[in-house]
């Protein structure tokens, strides 16, 4: 059943790193309720049978700005361990359900603001998106070429790794407190914070004169010959991250490239680029299929560059089982494993409103009640 088996969250719908937030909580096994907006659609145009943060959840659309709207997500706040909203600062004040409102009615109430600059400072109010969290932690610098732009990574580093893995981090550790002490609180989230936080390796490294502010001329971004992406004689690519000495002279021999002066000059950072010419010329010699023949599974640290649906066959992924396909959708399935309470994906992506009725009897509404709010567009 998860080990969140028993914990409650109510979640106001959102995109990017709120939904996906409450995903793994509910993959977990933490009863979720999405919080939809009525009349609303999802992020893209999607389906809700795509939207796959929408998973393992349950949901009632409200029109929160409808006189009684705010009760009916107070109701649900008492009998909840948590709350998630992702909204500019203030908004949720304006809707009547601000920290202060929402923990006077649940003292217990863990309050999860997720935003990307978190609920102060000169940008707070601001909009913004993946890319710029990344930017002004100064990840985005070090991604890409030296002599080219910095590349974009997919909206994983900043919404899912600086946001939405903190936030649920903190949520856990918030309940775990109040569970003790029957004292919730708020938690600020800021996306910008957690990069800053997930830049801790390679700041330590920085601060010992190790790591430079330029891109691809670092060990692990891709300046050293040992640690980058190479394309192959089919036009794929594969990666190899040799670190380790003993790995890197791995490399060399697996690679036919021993007796070449090339085994002292691990970090002969001043000819790396020349050295990356040796080894782009021998990668380019075989297919992606080849080298994967020759060096996966060894200790020279490689992996070939998959696409998605590759990544779902990789013998690897499927032994694991690490894509399962619920409601006709293929889907990373919940991480990570648990021994005792494995997580699950409890149901296909929850519908907007599918839930409205059960969740309004399950908070106290008689049927008549619902009829009002029906009636009156709340519901």
């Amino acid at each position: 059943m998860g080990p969140l088996q028993g914990i409650r969250v109510i979640e106001l719908a959102g995109i990017g790193p709120g939904p996906f937030c409450g995903m793994l909580l509910a993959d977990l096994g933490a009863e979720v309720v999405l919080v939809d907006r009525k009349g609303g659609a999802l992020p893209f145009g999607a389906q809700p049978k795509h939207d796959l943060t929408r998973r393992g959840k349950r949901s009632i659309a409200l029109d929160l700005k409808q006189p009684g709207a705010a009760e009916v997500v107070l109701r649900l706040v008492e009998q909840a361990d948590a709350l998630i909203e992702g909204f500019r600062p203030g908004v949720m004040e304006r809707l009547g359900l601000g920290p202060d409102v929402c923990l006077a009615r649940n003292p217990r109430l863990v309050f999860g603001r997720l935003t990307g600059w978190g609920q102060h400072g000169p940008l707070a109010n601001a909009a913004g998106h993946d890319i710029n969290y990344v930017a002004l932690s100064g990840i985005l610098n070090h991604g890409g070429h030296r002599d080219s732009a910095p590349s974009i990574p997919p909206t994983v580093v900043g919404d899912i790794g600086g946001g939405a893995m903190f936030m649920a981090l903190g949520l856990v550790s918030g309940i775990l407190r109040a569970r003790e002490t029957g004292e919730g609180q708020v938690i600020d989230g800021a996306i910008t914070d957690g990069c800053a936080v997930m830049s801790m390796l390679v700041q330590g490294l920085r601060s010992q004169r190790l790591w430079i502010d330029r891109r691809q001329s670092n060990a692990l971004d891709g300046g050293a010959h040992w640690y980058d992406c190479y394309q192959c004689a089919d036009g794929e690519w594969i990666s190899v991250g040799a670190l380790e000495p003993q790995f890197y002279q791995l490399l060399l021999q697996k690679c036919g490239l021993t007796g070449q002066g090339l085994e002292q000059a691990q970090f002969d950072f001043a000819n790396w680029p020349a050295h990356k010419e040796k080894f782009a010329a021998v990668f380019r010699q075989r297919t992606r299929a080849e080298w994967c023949e020759l060096l996966e599974g060894t200790d020279v640290c490689f992996a070939p560059v998959l696409s998605f649906a590759e990544a779902q066959q990789h013998p690897h992924n499927r032994a694991r089982n690490a894509y399962v396909e619920v409601g006709g959708v293929t889907q990373p399935a919940p991480a990570p494993r648990f021994s005792a309470t494995p997580g699950e994906v409890r149901s296909p992506p929850a519908g907007i409103g599918g839930d409205t009725n059960a969740l309004l009897e399950a908070v106290g509404y008689s049927a008549e009640e619902i009829a009002a709010l029906a009636g009156a567009g709340v519901v």
